[in-house]
């Protein structure tokens, strides 16, 4: 099966690992009748479910795991938001990974649930995730220490290649601020601002996101969890800085933005007031020349300048006179 397919056809599919130190193990699972998800006390197990198109297999593979209904609604329903669970004998996690289109301005999101218990993890994608698929590769190649741990490093390292991604799309949009600034500084326009209160609209999608996520790595970090072992809890402490790094950069591009917003409206008021300043001194300048003009143009019979060879001409001068006047009078007032 092509990874194209998982997610994009509807397929879903289901790869099993078992791993430890010297042990390797890997098997896509199509029959899931023949399938018992049986762990072993020596052997990390990690059930991997990629694509939600065939709901039956994910609904026989949760009857065959002791899944809880309602974990199975949430792993359906791909609109949750970051959260962690505690049932019986299992706890579930709920996470979402972001990526960002440049060109359309949008955040593209999907959930990946994840659900641990005693030496097994089972994880669910929408589609295939590149970031995790690189765990995967690692685990094959053991590198690192990761063939060395337990399920609790695993789900240290799922949740780390995710955060990590927040980064990269963090690093996205500030590329599009920074083209934006650019934009206002040059040539501000409504397009501008449109793309403005979207990536603000982006950000704060970004940003309810990040604090149940926190609290998620939070409760995770502290000591006493019963999945995760004392000497995990550093990487969990360490993932908990990442997750305040995040939102500390969140809010920094939120303000950026906010700013440029005031530097938009700034802009175009000075424009606007550059254009008032021209038409003003338009007008003041033909002001006076209006008023000859008005008054040359009284229809009385007894005025003795119509009567003059030169008067059309002499008034044209005197009217050019004043203008001319008038505008070196606002230079030297620097006022234009």
């Amino acid at each position: 099966m092509n990874q194209e397919d998982i997610g994009i056809s509807g397929k879903t599919q289901i790869n099993v690992i078992q791993y430890s130190e010297k042990f390797f193990q890997e098997a896509y699972i199509e029959d899931l009748d023949e399938f018992s998800p049986v762990t072993d006390k020596m052997r990390v197990t990690w059930i991997r479910i990629t694509g939600l198109g065939e709901n039956e297999k994910i609904m026989k593979l949760a009857e065959k795991s002791n899944i809880h209904p309602l974990t199975l609604e949430d792993i359906l329903n791909v609109d949750q938001r970051p959260k962690i669970e505690e049932f019986q004998n299992y706890t579930y996690i709920v996470l979402r990974v972001f990526d960002f289109n440049p060109s359309e301005k949008e955040l593209q999101s999907q959930q990946i649930s994840i659900i641990i218990g005693e030496n097994i993890l089972i994880s669910i994608e929408e589609k295939i995730n590149e970031a995790v698929q690189r765990i995967v590769d690692w685990i094959r190649t053991s590198r690192g220490i990761i063939r060395r741990m337990g399920v609790d490093y695993l789900l240290y390292l799922i949740i780390d290649v995710v955060v990590d991604g927040y980064f990269l799309v963090l690093e996205k949009i500030e590329d599009e601020i920074e083209a934006l600034e650019d934009e206002l500084t040059m040539n501000p326009t409504s397009v501008t601002l449109q793309t403005i209160h979207k990536l603000k609209r982006q950000l704060l999608q970004f940003n309810k996101n990040m604090w149940p996520l926190r609290e998620v790595i939070g409760t995770l970090e502290r000591a006493g969890h019963r999945f995760i072992n004392n000497q995990t809890i550093p990487y969990f402490r360490d993932l908990y800085d990442h997750t305040i790094r995040v939102l500390e950069n969140v809010e920094t591009l939120q303000v950026t933005l906010s700013d440029m917003l005031d530097v938009y409206f700034s802009a175009v008021s000075n424009k606007l007031n550059e254009i008032m300043k021209v038409l003003t001194m338009i007008a003041t300048v033909f002001m006076p020349l209006t008023f000859i003009a008005g008054i040359y143009g009284m229809n009385f019979k007894y005025m003795p300048e119509l009567e003059l060879t030169w008067g059309y001409p002499a008034i044209l001068l005197v009217m050019l006179a004043v203008g001319l006047w008038m505008i070196f009078y606002f230079k030297r007032k620097k006022w234009i």
